[in-house]
């Protein structure tokens, strides 16, 4: 075993200690950790995945998933390069622990671009967009069926594929059948 798949393995055991009951952390394969971070509305959402000469190369960073959608590229931009350069300085060790922490210490200055005005508007803008394609679609027709057909249909719902009758079929209703019995006075 290399000494980058030992201290792999020793980092994966170690991750799954320090996050166990986060529910920001997530790891999603044995080479790919995801982290989400919050504060107030504003969130985020870094992956790291590791290559195969983990430590001793850096991971890749991911933050185009779907849930960052709504995150400005400025902001992106501001995150890869603070973890980018913290990468830098943890060259041949562990470093994902080190890398989501940093991030988390960071938080209040890497959202404090990311504007609620800016989400809010991009949102109204793909709901317009959507409902716009939905105008242009035209309404489907029905199929117009004649009397023995819907005859027809119903008879075969009712029956069913094996030539049975449903279950209860020939069930008393047991309230019309009491509402129609004649009254006895008590005595």
């Amino acid at each position: 075993m290399s000494d980058d798949a030992e201290q792999q393995t020793e980092e994966i055991e170690v991750l799954k200690s320090i996050y166990e009951g986060d529910e920001n952390f997530k790891q999603v394969d044995a080479t790919t950790y995801q982290y989400k971070y919050i504060e107030g509305e504003k969130s985020f959402l870094l992956e790291i995945k590791w290559g195969p000469t983990y430590p001793t190369d850096k991971p890749s960073f991911n933050l185009d998933i779907f849930y960052n959608q709504c995150l400005l590229p400025s902001v992106k931009e501001k995150i890869l390069s603070i973890v980018n350069a913290e990468a830098e300085q943890w060259l041949g060790c562990a470093m994902t622990y080190t890398l989501f922490e940093c991030l988390k210490e960071k938080l209040t200055e890497i959202l404090a671009e990311q504007t609620e005005e800016v989400v809010v508007s991009s949102r109204v803008e793909k709901i317009v967009l959507e409902d716009q394609t939905e105008v242009s679609k035209k309404p489907e027709k029905k199929e117009h069926l004649t009397k023995a057909q819907k005859r027809r249909a119903w008879d075969k719902a009712e029956i069913g594929r094996a030539g049975e009758k449903p279950r209860g079929w020939d069930w008393v209703d047991i309230v019309k059948h009491l509402s129609q019995a004649p009254h006895q006075p008590a005595s």
